[in-house]
C-alpha cells in the first residue's frame, strides 16, 4: 500500500489538473495535510489518533481554522474511500462538534472609505499610473464587493468594458460563475482611462491590474495599497480587502435590497452564509421600522 505521504501527494495533483480546484483550495488543502501528516509520522492513523489529532488542532488554532483543517482531512479521507484505497472510513465512527463563537463581519466606517478614496485621487497626478492603479483597485473592491483572489484575477475575458456598462465574469469559490454589472459613469469613465493606459501590458498579460514591474498584481500588493492610503489619511485600524467586501454587502441591505441579490453578487452558494450580514444592519434596521411601519402615522390618546 502506498505511504500516506505519497497518497497526500497524489490526491493534492489530482484536485489542482484534474478537478482544476483553485490555487487558494490547493494551499489550503497542502498546508492542513502536511500538518496532519505530520502529527501523524506519516502512518495511517486509526480512531484513537485521530480523535488526539482533533484535540491537538482544537488546543493549537482557533475554532474556524479547526474546522476547515478537519474539512481538508475528511475531504482526503472521504477520497481514499471513493478510490478503494481506504476499506473503512474511521471518520463515519467520530462525533465531532466544534461551537465557535459568532463573529459578526467587520466593516469599513462610510467616512474612512470616503477618505480614503479621496486620498488616492488628491495623490494623483496627470501620467501617474501607479497611483491611476491603486484608485481602480480601492473603487472596485468598494463598488463590486469582489474576493481579493477575485480582483487579481481579472482579465481580458472576464472584464468586459462598454460605452454603457461594466461586465464582470467571475469565477469564485468552488468555480460558481457569476455576473456583477457596473453602469456608475463617473465609474466607469475611470475605468476607460485606465484601460488605455494599460492597455499594453494587459494585451501582454491578459491580466486587468497590473503592477509596476508590468506583471499582474497580487493579493499582497492589494493590501499594500489599502495599507498606504490608510497611512496617508492617518487611520491605524488594520482594514483588510474581505472588509471591503463586508462592506459592500452591508451597504446594500442597509439600502433595501433583497437579501437573495445580495447573495448573488456575493457568489455565495448558501443563503445562510449571506445572513450574517442581517446582524450587522441591525440598526439600520430598527430606523426603518419606525419610519416605514404604518403605526408611526397612526397617532391615538389616551382620554
Amino acid at each position: 500500500m502506498q505511504t500516506l505521504s505519497s497518497l497526500i501527494a497524489d490526491y493534492l495533483e489530482v484536485g489542482k489538473y484534474e478537478k482544476q480546484l483553485s490555487p487558494d483550495t490547493i494551499k489550503a488543502y497542502r498546508i492542513d495535510l502536511r500538518q496532519f501528516l505530520e502529527f501523524t509520522g506519516d502512518v495511517w492513523p486509526d480512531k484513537e489518533v485521530l480523535s488526539q489529532y482533533i484535540k491537538h488542532i482544537n488546543q493549537t488554532f482557533a475554532p474556524r481554522s479547526v474546522k476547515r483543517k478537519l474539512a481538508s482531512v475528511r475531504a482526503f479521507y472521504y477520497e481514499m474511500e471513493l478510490c478503494g484505497k481506504l476499506k473503512e472510513n474511521p471518520f463515519e465512527k467520530l462525533h465531532i462538534r466544534i461551537r465557535s463563537p459568532k463573529q459578526l463581519p467587520r466593516i469599513i466606517p462610510d467616512q474612512v472609505v470616503q477618505n480614503l478614496l479621496q486620498s488616492a485621487y488628491d495623490s494623483y497626478m496627470p501620467g501617474c499610473r501607479e497611483t491611476l492603479r491603486d484608485i481602480v483597485v480601492l473603487e472596485l473592491l468598494f463598488s463590486t464587493g469582489l474576493r481579493v483572489s477575485e480582483l487579481c484575477a481579472l482579465s481580458k475575458d472576464t472584464f468586459q468594458l462598454s460605452d454603457n456598462e461594466l461586465r464582470l465574469l467571475i469565477n469564485g469559490k468552488g468555480r460558481k460563475e457569476r455576473i456583477i454589472q457596473i453602469t456608475t459613469k463617473e465609474l466607469l469613465q475611470l475605468l476607460k482611462v485606465y484601460y488605455r493606459e494599460f492597455s499594453e501590458e494587459i494585451d501582454d498579460q491578459g491580466a486587468i491590474l497590473i503592477n509596476r514591474r508590468g506583471c499582474p498584481l497580487s493579493p499582497q500588493s492589494v493590501r499594500r495599497i489599502i495599507h498606504k492610503y490608510l497611512k496617508q489619511i492617518g487611520v491605524e485600524n488594520h482594514i483588510t480587502p474581505h472588509m471591503f467586501r463586508h462592506t459592500f454587502a452591508t451597504s446594500l441591505l442597509e439600502a433595501g435590497m433583497d437579501i437573495r441579490y445580495i447573495q448573488s453578487l456575493l457568489g455565495h452558494s448558501s443563503i445562510s452564509t449571506t445572513q450574517i450580514y442581517t446582524h450587522v444592519s441591525a440598526r439600520q434596521q430598527t430606523l426603518l421600522l419606525a419610519e416605514k411601519h404604518p403605526r408611526g402615522k397612526m397617532t391615538f390618546s389616551l382620554c
